[in-house]
């Protein structure tokens, strides 16, 4: 058993500080956020995650799992610190690297004796020696340290059962002892563990995030194809993922990737290879495709209506992926942007996102938490996140719910069979559409 302290309480840092509580770590977690450490003493988490707040009631009962505001609380005991704070992309595209060098300055002025420090956030190829020099050099307390480099490899709305079943954990280390120190406190995960230099496991994280975007503007290329051709993505990328050598796992063809990691990542990486003059126009062009890709939906209504303008339109679903609160880059923020300026009347779906949403959505987009009124009247219904409820909705209700049941959906939610037994309009990603509504409702 380790005392161990994480900085930072968003999505990395409070999901790996509860699951190092839950196989019988001490854990402090340190976050400046009051409000955000309040809830979290209170056993309420701040962020939606299946079966976190059970894990977090569970082991701040039974002492194992502590939050704190205060400095010298976090670090007095501290024998290994993990950084988990944000690494947020700067306007030129590069990580922000202030809330890891401020934390950096944390550990030199309040930690004690020897600590290994652990480096969780994504950070640029470099910087975890830069983390130890700047410690090393502003210590008080004659500190002696080791840097870690330990990426993540979380999926959002799945990050607990992720720790517990990975495919690996990477740690890069030029010291044997700390290496052996971390890979003995991630001995409970039975999980294979890589080791490598320090530089090398910064630059894994990035590759990795960097490839799965590829794959995914890969299958978004061919699902344009495919509708052009007349042929179905969905029987495409079940041929491909057959192939060992290529896997099933991201090439579902939809409106693209968001979320906190892969658009930041991606672009940080250009960067980073722009930095030792390369030119990584691979990564540029999954970028570009992924930008057209978050508007295909506007685009593709556009197309059929000629005009949006008044028009009410439901776009279910807000957060970037099903089971998480998450809004960051979620193409939802560009459908709502260009609906309205193409001047549609948006009222917008989500279980859980909604509250989240009214602080970054422009003012006139209508908010609900309940499916069937966002649908009552609508004109059209754009499917962007494949939240359970949508993918199990009867398709009667479109039928009967919507003023003109005219479908975009984004996430091929729905098979081409089912569809068709109904009186709807059907426009998906990559498939041919259905266009069974009766003339004198299509074009009302």
């Amino acid at each position: 058993m380790r005392n161990i302290t994480v900085i930072g309480t968003g999505y990395v840092g409070l999901v790996t500080g509860v699951c190092l509580s839950e196989v019988g770590h001490k854990v402090t977690c340190f976050d400046c956020d009051k409000e955000k450490i309040s809830q979290l003493k209170l056993g309420k988490s701040p962020i939606f995650e299946p079966e976190l707040e059970e894990l977090i009631s569970k082991n701040v009962k039974i002492n194992r799992l502590s939050f704190t505001t205060n400095h010298s609380e976090a670090f007095k005991e501290a024998e290994v610190i993990y950084l988990a704070v944000g690494t947020p992309q700067k306007e030129d595209g590069n990580a922000n690297l202030d809330y890891i060098f401020q934390a950096a300055m944390d550990i030199s002025n309040y930690a004690k004796g020897n600590v290994i420090v652990v480096t969780k956030s994504t950070v640029p190829v470099g910087t975890n020696e830069i983390i130890k020099s700047l410690i090393q050099a502003d210590s008080k307390n004659q500190l002696k340290v080791e840097v870690v480099s330990n990426p993540e490899f979380l999926r959002e709305g799945q990050a607990i059962h992720d720790t517990f079943n990975g495919d690996r954990i990477v740690i890069g280390s030029s010291s044997n002892y700390a290496a052996e120190v971390i890979s003995k406190i991630y001995e409970p995960f039975n999980i294979p563990i890589i080791h490598t230099d320090i530089r090398s496991a910064e630059m894994i994280k990035y590759a990795s995030n960097a490839f799965l975007a590829t794959k995914i503007s890969f299958i978004n290329e061919i699902s344009s194809i495919c509708e052009k051709l007349g042929a179905n993505i969905d029987d495409v990328a079940h041929g491909m993922g057959m192939d060992s050598r290529i896997g099933t796992q991201f090439l579902r063809a939809g409106i693209g990737y968001g979320g906190s990691c892969f658009p930041k990542d991606t672009k940080a990486l250009v960067q980073i290879a722009g930095e030792v003059n390369h030119k990584f126009e691979l990564l540029e062009a999954v970028i570009h495709i992924n930008n057209k890709q978050q508007i295909k939906l506007v685009t593709k209504a556009k197309e059929r209506c000629g005009s949006l303008q008044g028009k009410k339109v439901a776009m279910l679903g807000l957060a970037f992926k099903p089971n998480t609160n998450d809004i960051r880059e979620a193409a939802s923020l560009q459908i709502a942007n260009h609906l309205l300026i193409e001047g549609a009347n948006v009222i917008a779906y989500d279980p859980v996102a909604v509250e989240l949403a009214k602080k970054h959505f422009p003012q006139q987009v209508k908010f609900t938490s309940n499916l069937i009124e966002a649908l009552h009247m609508a004109d059209i219904a754009f499917i962007v996140t494949e939240w359970e409820d949508i993918v199990k909705l009867p398709l009667k209700l479109y039928e009967i719910m919507m003023k003109t049941p005219i479908i975009f959906d984004g996430r091929n939610c729905y098979p081409l069979r089912e569809v068709n037994n109904y009186q709807m309009e059907y426009h998906s990603i990559g498939r041919s559409s259905i266009l069974n509504l009766p003339k004198e409702v299509a074009y009302r």
